[in-house]
């Protein structure tokens, strides 16, 4: 005997899961690290007061290192994480433990160096980086592409004007992780739509493994309606 409740729930569940989001964010949005280490960097200067803590400045350019590299490079494959992980541990064991002392003793870095910075210099950094974190999130919400069951639209403006419309009949969905930095900062990876005559490249989708879930399940339900 068929059981009308469980069907019931069943169709309710599918359907708050009829339509999927996909935004393309911009490189930018990997700095979001940094304004968060800004913030707490910031905060915790300021108990400092007048003490500059060589750790925290240390620390801040180790990760805008990170966030900068991860920006601005690929890193493709586990091998040259690997030898870039450890290149960059080398290097900053040699600079912090033996440039730096060394170019103290000589005089050229001075009896008064030290890589503290002001808590003024990490608010700073955070009002730039919130504007432009700030900035991509608000593009992002005029201009994305939307799956539905039937059709996928590509709508961008202020006034989210559909100017795009795509049949979902045919396409094919591709999903690619070609930086695994970005991936394991944000789950971020590539999101291709494929169709006969027309290909759609969005380069930065986050949480990209859950959304490539999400579009299998959209377009593996057919709904029948029977009188």
């Amino acid at each position: 005997m068929i059981n009308m409740e469980e069907i019931n729930k069943k169709n309710n569940s599918s359907m708050g899961k009829d339509v999927i989001i996909l935004r393309n964010f911009s490189k930018g949005i990997f700095f979001l690290p940094l304004f968060v280490l800004s913030i707490l960097f910031w905060i915790i200067q300021l108990f400092l007061e007048e003490e500059l803590n060589a750790w925290l400045g240390g620390i801040w350019i180790i990760i805008f290192f990170g966030n900068f590299s991860v920006t601005v490079l690929d890193f493709p494959s586990y091998r040259v994480l690997v030898l870039i992980l450890i290149t960059i541990i080398v290097v900053l064991l040699v600079i912090f433990f033996s440039l730096i002392p060394t170019l103290e003793q000589e005089g050229v870095l001075g009896e008064d160096f030290n890589l503290g910075l002001p808590a003024e210099f990490y608010m700073i950094m955070t009002i730039i980086l919130g504007l432009i974190l700030g900035l991509i999130f608000i593009t992002t919400r005029f201009d994305y592409y939307k799956i539905e069951r039937n059709e996928v639209y590509h709508k961008k403006g202020i006034f989210s004007v559909t100017t795009e419309r795509f049949p979902v009949r045919g396409l094919r969905i591709k999903k690619e992780i070609p930086d695994l930095f970005e991936y394991m900062m944000l789950k971020a990876g590539t999101i291709s739509m494929i169709w006969k005559n027309k290909i759609v490249i969005l380069n930065t989708v986050l949480n990209v493994k859950k959304k490539i879930e999400q579009i299998d399940d959209l377009l593996s339900h057919l709904q029948v309606a029977v009188d």
